[in-house]
Order: C-alpha cells, then structure tokens, then sequence
C-alpha cells in the first residue's frame, strides 16, 4: 500500500537514504545469579524490543513524498484527513501569486458584482475569459460547468457564483498539477527547452539551487550554443551553486548534453540539467536540432531523458499554447514550468492548456527572485486568480 505524504515546504523533494538505526541491544542468557529483590515480588522483565526493519530508500518527488508503508498485520482503515494549513513559506508565495494574478482576476471578479444572475452575467463572464486568454474551448467548458454547479446548488448570489467558478476552474487545472520526481533514475536527466526570453536559463538556475540545497548532487551541461553570454549565464548559477558544469567553446549542443549525461553517470550525480538553445517552434532547423540531443542524449543512457521541460512566459497567451503543442510534437514533453505570471492580464492561458494540451505544470514563477519559483497546485491558482 503506497502511503504518501505532503510537504508544505517547496522543494523538500530529495532525500537520502536515511542511516540504518543502530542494532538494539539484546540482554545476554542469565548465567549469573540475579540478586535477591527487596520487595515481596518482583515484576518480570520486559520482552526484548524487535528491531524494525530497515524502510527503503524513499521515492523523492516535488510536493509530495511518495514511499512505502511497512507491513503491518493490524488492519487500520483510511480515515481521509483535512488538508494542513499551509506553512508561513507557502502563505507568503500565495500573497505573490495573488497579486501576480490580479490584472487577469480582477476582469473575471468584476462580473460578479451585480445583483442577479442572468444571461447578461454568463455573456459578460465569457468576455472575461476570452480576454484572460483561457480560449474558447476551455472558456464553453467552464460556462457550461458553471451553470450545471449553479443549478445544483440553487445558488442566488452573485457572489456565491465566483466561489463555484474558482472551483470550476479548480477541476479543469487539476489534471496538471504533478510533481517532479526525483531519483527513480540516477543520474535522473532532465531536459529544458523553450523560446528565448522565457527565463529558461533562470529557472534552470533557480531549479538548481533548490536541488543542492536539498542535499542533491546536480551536473549543469551547457548545450546552449547559439545565444550570446548563455553558457556563461549558466556558468555564473553553477559557480553560485557550488555545482559542475561540462561545457564547450562553440561546440556541438549534442556532443556537450552526451559528454554531460556520460560524466554523471561516471561522478555518481543525481540530476543532469541540460540546457538547450532557446528557439521559435517556426525555427525548423532549430527543432531538428533539439531531437537531435534527445537521440544523442539517448546513446549516454537509453532510459533519458527522464524529463523534457518547456518553459513558457505566462505574459504571452494564446501563444504559449503554440509553442506547447510545436515542443510537444517534436520533443514529447513530460512537464512545463510557467514564468512571469506576475502582473500578467493573460493568465488564463493555463485554462486552455489544460483543455487543450494538458501537460503536467510542474512549477509557476511570479519574479526573478529565488523563492519567486513554486511548484503549481490547482486549487490554489483557481482561488488566487479569483481572489
């Protein structure tokens, strides 16, 4: 039975096997004569203390904690428990993610303003979502999901109605939200692609910070050739971050992912990032380029790479959702990371990727700073675009 177990830190994904606790002592046979008790009687020495078994090393993953539960021969039934109150760290990057969210929130909330809900409200409502760039399949989705919600629940109050639509909103994103896993692979390689200025290379750098300070070994491979000043962008987080790089002056992006995947499993690294030349889907050359280090990446480890990531700009809509389905088609995606969500009026845009193209969103950024990067849980963006 897998037991799993939130974290209400960020990051709090990798763990090492723990040390094996140490033998418990075992009281030798009586062989001298035990004096004498003072007392009448005396009360029989307790049972020596099985040790327990050794727990397996855990599966890590961002947000959550997967392992398994020991055996146990006493039968307990799952009680479900109320989710834990989020942790000062975790109020204070929902504070950020709310006022990052308020240009596109603020459009949606003010149609629940009047006073009774009507076919005026629903058209409005429309309008506001299209604008947040949610698209129009995802914005039928969410109309017709509301009015099925406000039936049921007989719901007179306007204001009533935008709780329903966070929730609404909560279900349709729910299908993205999944962690990053960890150390099912060592090295676990993890590709990064996306266009230039989405803050690839910064979330990587970001990334990789959270990982060492998680106890993780991590190997940097600057495959990005083609920009200026990217390998020594990378190289400045590496230096930050106390972690290796393998990179080449002009060299081939293939050759550079292959000698870094080759080089962690050969140091024993947890995590190879391989940061990839940001490039427009319309790029052809450029897309060929990337599957050419996803195949030669495959030649270091058959098994990666165990995670391909796309880096999108949330300030650009619609467009975000291209460049998901153009990577998806040429790379197979496994996760997404969201940047500049922070005063962005399109954040919408997560709507209609998770109608339209559900990749997993493994993390969300509302700034530049360190703390600026989280992992993305539905339920939370659902009530912070409509706080």
């Amino acid at each position: 039975m897998g037991l799993i177990l939130e974290t209400s830190q960020m990051f709090s994904f990798f763990r090492k096997k723990p040390p094996a606790p140490p033998p418990q002592a075992v009281p030798e046979a009586a062989s001298a004569p035990v004096p004498a008790p003072t007392l009448p009687e005396m009360t029989p020495a307790a049972a020596p203390v099985a040790t327990p078994p050794a727990m397996p090393a855990p599966t890590a993953a961002i947000g959550t904690l997967a392992t398994s539960a020991p055996a146990s021969t006493t039968a307990v039934a799952a009680v479900p428990t109320p989710a834990p109150a989020p942790a000062p760290e975790r109020r204070g990057w929902l504070d950020k993610l709310k006022a990052g969210l308020r240009k596109t929130g603020s459009s949606i909330a003010t149609v629940f303003t009047g006073t009774q809900i009507d076919d005026a409200l629903y058209e409005e409502l429309e309008s506001a979502l299209l604008m947040a760039d949610t698209g129009v399949k995802a914005t039928e989705h969410l109309l017709a999901d509301l009015k099925k919600r406000v039936k049921d629940t007989k719901t007179t109050d306007p204001a009533a109605v935008k709780g329903l639509l966070a929730d609404a909103i909560g279900e349709l994103l729910a299908p993205l939200q999944k962690p990053l896993v960890i150390g099912e692979h060592r090295p676990t390689v993890i590709m990064v692609a996306g266009v230039n200025g989405a803050g690839k290379t910064t979330s990587i750098g970001k990334l990789t910070s959270h990982l060492a300070n998680s106890g993780a070994t991590v190997l940097l491979a600057a495959a990005d050739t083609f920009r200026a000043a990217a390998r020594e962008q990378l190289a400045v987080w590496a230096d930050r971050n106390t972690v290796e790089i393998i990179s080449q002056q002009g060299g081939d992006p293939a050759a550079v992912s292959f000698d870094a995947v080759s080089a962690g499993r050969a140091r024993g690294r947890d995590v190879v990032l391989v940061d990839t030349a940001g490039r427009l889907p319309t790029q052809l050359h450029l897309m060929e380029e990337l599957k050419k280090i996803k195949r030669v990446v495959q030649k270091a480890d058959a098994s990666a790479p165990h995670e391909v990531l796309l880096v999108i700009d949330g300030n650009t809509g619609q467009n975000a959702l291209t460049q998901v389905r153009a990577f998806d088609d040429a790379l197979t995606l496994t996760g997404l990371i969201v940047t500049k969500l922070d005063g962005t009026a399109k954040g919408g845009v997560l709507c209609a990727i998770a109608r339209e193209k559900p990749v997993p969103v493994y993390f969300i950024g509302v700034g530049e700073k360190l703390e600026d990067l989280e992992t993305f849980n539905a339920r939370e963006f659902a009530q912070a675009l409509l706080s």
